[in-house]
């Protein structure tokens, strides 16, 4: 506030001659554009010039639109306003404005004097992208904003307070590809509110309060977010004619169950995070307290396989829900995924009794962070052959031990099923393996040959209080490994082996008064020590050539022994 009042004499001796010649310090312009972006302007700016095609306004003091304010703009094509005080505009401004094609309107008092503004609207034949986010505009202010604008190609009517969408909203503008909704209190979508527009390709509708969609019928969507609603129900239109929809965003709604998409059979991205679906095998039946009382429930067949179309499916998140079990049979029908997210659900199996010889997924990436999960079996890792990366940070899983001979018998014991009683997870010989998180897992010793045969870039092992490293515990992973995490931990010593290819340690948060002696070979680029024991750091000297950063802090250091500084 200071600063605007110190610069506000100033803003006004340069306003007192020719408002804004183009020649003024306060826009700044070339040949056809004009920037004039947070200058402190009251009015729109005169004697820019002809011929000026792109005009931006965007947070300043402009009030009105007038006429009278405006000559001389006729090859005008984009204008932003946005972030002003604006409340009218006049016909003969934008009648002004024959080639105009983008008008950016966020962020003001639209809402007052829609009337008269809406009919000076009716003017924009031409317009194609027009912004009116943020101007606290009721339903029917809004129709009738857009009630004549045949051109429109993107609108944007987001963070307003809209509360219904009216049968008659979008009737002249069929020709809508992107429309935006979001941020509103949309609680009804009346029938036939979108059936114009047999042209939209991206639909926002995140953040509103929709409680359900029913006969879901726009098959020419790409892209359609639900986000941050109230949905208890998604169920597509019946018919035979196939969806084109490819994005699909439901997250963050009260979804109880995967949602029908038997004709959605180009969808390569389905967000269904933070909901609370329990179970996705079919048969399931919904919790009593959760009985939906709509009618469409009872059509829905819940021994169908509504994954069944989704073979283009490449990632899905199902984050943030209540799923005690992994069905390998569910995912085995999305033939193309790539990316699973399953983390913070309540996993404390996978479903083993449906697998069989053969079954694979694509699956190249998987996070199951923060479950229950106790041991995954072998099964689990050869039905996941192109797996590269998987966090299984925030569980209770205990690496199992491999050495010499018996890794052998060990990977044919638990090739299809793990044998009772086992309590350990083999993460040896897993081919594809690159990027693994095991943090926070109440890991209290790590087994020797833990990783052999797994050919990790990247290792954490973070946050697993009083972790114990015996030699030979990262055995197999001298050559692959190039970061390595065991912040936290509290040990007060680590062994290592003789890591070639390590670019990145963090030891922060132990208890260590010795680097690990096999560090010396290493040639970090990156090491984090802090908050250890470390009084010197006298290996520093072998990376004299390779390191670039160090953090050092919280460590008792003595200050006669300091010469490693000099390195």
């Amino acid at each position: 506030g200071c600063f605007l009042l110190c610069l506000l004499p100033s803003i006004l001796r340069a306003r007192a001659s020719p408002e804004t010649r183009p020649s003024s310090p306060l826009c700044q312009q070339s040949p056809t554009k004009v920037s004039c972006k947070g200058v402190g302007l009251q009015k729109f700016p005169k004697e820019l010039g002809q011929g000026i095609k792109y005009l931006e306004l965007s947070n300043n003091f402009i009030q009105n639109l007038s006429g009278s304010n405006m000559p001389g703009f006729g090859q005008l094509e984009y204008l932003d306003v946005c972030f002003n005080q604006l409340e009218s505009v006049s016909a003969t401004a934008l009648a002004e404005l024959p080639r105009l094609r983008s008008l950016l309107l966020g962020s003001n008092h639209l809402d007052r004097n829609y009337l008269a503004n809406g009919e000076a609207f009716h003017l924009l034949r031409n317009i194609e992208v027009l912004d009116l986010s943020v101007n606290n505009l009721e339903s029917h202010m809004a129709s009738w904003y857009i009630s004549n604008l045949t051109s429109l190609r993107v609108l944007d009517l987001s963070g307003n307070t809209m509360t219904k969408l009216l049968a008659g909203t979008f009737r002249s503008s069929p020709r809508l590809r992107q429309l935006d909704l979001s941020n509103n209190y949309i609680m009804e979508i009346q029938e036939g509110a979108f059936e114009p527009l047999e042209e939209l390709e991206v639909l926002n509708l995140a953040l509103n309060s929709l409680h359900c969609i029913s006969g879901f019928s726009l098959t020419q969507l790409r892209v359609l977010n639900l986000s941050h609603n109230a949905l208890e129900l998604f169920s597509e239109e019946e018919g035979a004619e196939p969806y084109l929809l490819r994005v699909l965003d439901l997250s963050h709604n009260r979804l109880l169950s995967f949602p029908e998409l038997p004709r959605a059979h180009d969808l390569t991205h389905l967000n269904l995070s933070n909901n609370l679906i329990a179970s996705l095998l079919p048969g399931s039946p919904h919790p009593w307290e959760f009985v939906l009382p709509y009618k469409e429930m009872q059509r829905f067949n819940r021994t169908m396989r509504p994954v069944a179309a989704l073979t283009h499916v490449t990632d899905l998140d199902l984050s943030n829900n209540r799923l005690e079990l992994f069905p390998f049979s569910f995912f085995h029908s999305l033939g193309s995924l790539h990316s699973l997210s399953l983390g913070r659900n309540c996993l404390q199996d996978v479903a083993r009794e449906s697998v069989t010889n053969g079954t694979e997924l694509s699956v190249r990436s998987l996070d199951l962070h923060s479950n229950a999960l106790r041991v995954l079996p072998r099964w689990f890792f050869d039905s996941l052959p192109h797996l590269e990366s998987m966090d299984l940070g925030s569980n209770s899983l205990q690496p199992c031990e491999s050495q010499g001979s018996d890794q052998g018998r060990d990977f044919q014991r638990d090739s299809h099923t793990s044998a009772p009683g086992d309590t350990c997870t083999p993460f040896y010989n897993v081919p594809r393996l690159k990027h693994l998180s095991l943090s926070k897992n109440n890991i209290s010793r790590l087994q020797s040959h833990a990783f052999n045969g797994t050919p990790l870039i990247s290792l954490d092992l973070s946050g697993n209080r009083d972790l114990s490293m015996p030699t030979g515990a990262l055995a197999g992973l001298e050559l692959s490994l190039q970061e390595l995490s065991l912040r936290d931990n509290q040990m007060d010593e680590a062994a290592l082996p003789c890591l070639h290819t390590l670019r990145v340690l963090d030891l922060s948060g132990n208890h260590l008064s010795l680097l690990p002696p096999g560090l010396s070979c290493s040639p970090l680029q990156s090491l984090d020590v802090r908050n250890n024991n470390l009084q010197a750091l006298a290996a520093v000297r072998s990376w004299s050539h390779s390191l670039r950063a160090v953090s050092v802090a919280g460590n008792p250091w003595s200050c006669c022994s300091l010469g490693w500084l000099d390195t």
